[in-house]
């Protein structure tokens, strides 16, 4: 029969033995000991654990994701990931799922979303891992690319990165006799120019260009340029305007930076009618078989149009951004965030960092679809040719016009730093339509809308 005190001695080494295993917790955490476990890879002696990562996307978005998850668990094999592919309201599904308990540990989530979340104490702070964390650093990952919903507190990091660009059709440039559009910042068409050159692209039915006096609006057959309204910020960030103030308690839409840049858009459609209207736009195909097809010359869109058109055969090009006082292209994203309802917070982390890694998921950067989060990916050569060069999405040009205009000249979306965005979005967007129908001033709808958006701002988010 044991003695108590052989007892006691057998307890003091099983605790020992378990300090030194780094198995405790913290608040729910694995300690620093299993941190650093788990950043090496784990060992044989990890107990399983199971994480569900929900996202949306194309088919194609799916199946490289799906891969990168494969890629994870065979280098983490205590981990299972149970990936659930959500390609339509995707809010209203996690919401429904948060509400009957099966809250998924990690996933995307709409930038509007998130921010909600975090205020309502709904999602883990992202820099409490990276404070953690040994083998990347905050300052490792691009700042228009984070979502902070108060000081210190970082929501999640972008799923991708996404700019601004032109893209056009070579041979209608070529047969027109238009200059291909510059790719370096430091070259952008100023605004006049660019007018010009969508002039000079946009055809009506009797072969007559927008600038020859007897050019027939009402009878387009090609438009010089296709133009995202819902972007307007590109124009307004490039004129010096901007949406609130510092401190958020300002709308600033309907100064003169932000109407003339707006105004400048709404002249492209019925004052040089180079764009089309909505109600042309709506039978109008879009992107790359707009491009294939003719319908335009120029489409000025997110990079992400390339995935189509590197598999398109067509003949494209990228241009720069127009400039009108400063050189900017909008930053846009959605992140991927760790959910607060999560028991394994640590292997959600893990996983969250291999998605920041294009080196596994480089087939949706090579394929035109996504851009890295992570700084040396636009500054290492040797990186930017693996995904950004030598590939059919990435033709010539890319590096100066995209990546590195985004790299250098990007600002973030609203909806990264102002708050109550979906609020004020559906009183702006009446203002809006009828500004892009051509049936009110810029200055006159926004004017009229402004009393109703401040009454709603509640201030900006800070780092």
């Amino acid at each position: 029969m044991k003695t108590i005190k052989t007892y006691f001695i057998l307890a003091l080494i099983t605790l020992v033995l378990a300090a030194c295993s780094g198995t405790g917790t913290n608040n729910g955490q694995k300690d620093s000991g299993s941190q650093e476990n788990v950043n090496q890879g784990g060992s044989s002696k990890q107990e399983p654990v199971t994480i569900k990562y929900t996202f949306w996307g194309s088919p194609n978005e799916k199946k490289v994701q799906e891969a990168a998850i494969k890629g994870f668990m065979k280098k983490y094999p205590w981990i299972t990931v149970k990936a659930q592919h959500i390609p339509e309201e995707y809010s209203t599904k996690i919401q429904t799922m948060s509400v009957s308990g099966e809250t998924p540990d990690i996933g995307l989530l709409y930038g509007e979303d998130t921010m909600k979340w975090a205020e309502e104490g709904r999602l883990y702070n992202i820099k409490d891992f990276f404070d953690n964390d040994s083998e990347i650093q905050l300052s490792d990952v691009l700042e228009n690319t984070q979502y902070w919903w108060d000081e210190g507190k970082l929501a999640g990091i972008n799923g991708a990165l996404e700019v601004f660009g032109l893209f056009y059709n070579k041979a209608m440039f070529e047969e027109l006799g238009v200059d291909p559009l510059p790719t370096r910042a430091e070259d952008a068409l100023s605004w006049d120019q660019f007018v010009e050159v969508a002039q000079k692209l946009t055809i009506d039915s009797n072969g007559k260009n927008a600038l020859d006096p007897a050019f027939n609006s009402q009878k387009i057959k090609q438009f010089g340029v296709s133009l995202p309204t819902w972007a307007y910020m590109n124009a307004v960030e490039s004129n010096g305007g901007k949406f609130v103030n510092e401190d958020g308690t300002k709308f600033l839409l309907s100064e003169p930076e932000a109407v003339e840049a707006i105004q400048r858009w709404q002249d492209l459609i019925y004052k040089y009618h180079v764009a089309p209207t909505p109600t042309q736009s709506a039978s109008f195909p879009g992107g790359a078989v707009g491009l294939q097809s003719k319908k335009f010359a120029i489409s000025m869109d997110g990079q992400w149009t390339l995935v189509d058109l590197g598999v398109s055969k067509l003949d494209f090009g990228i241009g720069v951004l127009p400039n009108m006082k400063q050189m900017k292209t909008m930053n846009l994203g959605e992140p991927i965030v760790i959910f607060k309802d999560t028991k394994h917070p640590q292997e959600a982390w893990l996983l969250l960092k291999w998605m920041m890694n294009p080196e596994n998921t480089l087939e949706l950067q090579s394929s035109g679809l996504w851009m890295p989060v992570l700084k040396k990916w636009y500054e290492d050569p040797e990186l930017i040719a693996k995904w950004a060069q030598g590939n059919p999405a990435h033709p010539e040009g890319y590096v100066e016009a995209i990546l590195d205009n985004g790299f250098n000249n990007g600002f973030q979306n609203t909806v990264y730093y102002v708050k109550n965005v979906p609020e004020i979005n559906s009183i702006l967007q009446p203002a809006f339509d009828l500004i892009w129908q051509g049936k009110q001033s810029v200055q006159e709808a926004l004017n009229d809308v402004k009393p109703k958006v401040e009454a709603v701002l509640k201030g900006v988010y800070k780092r």
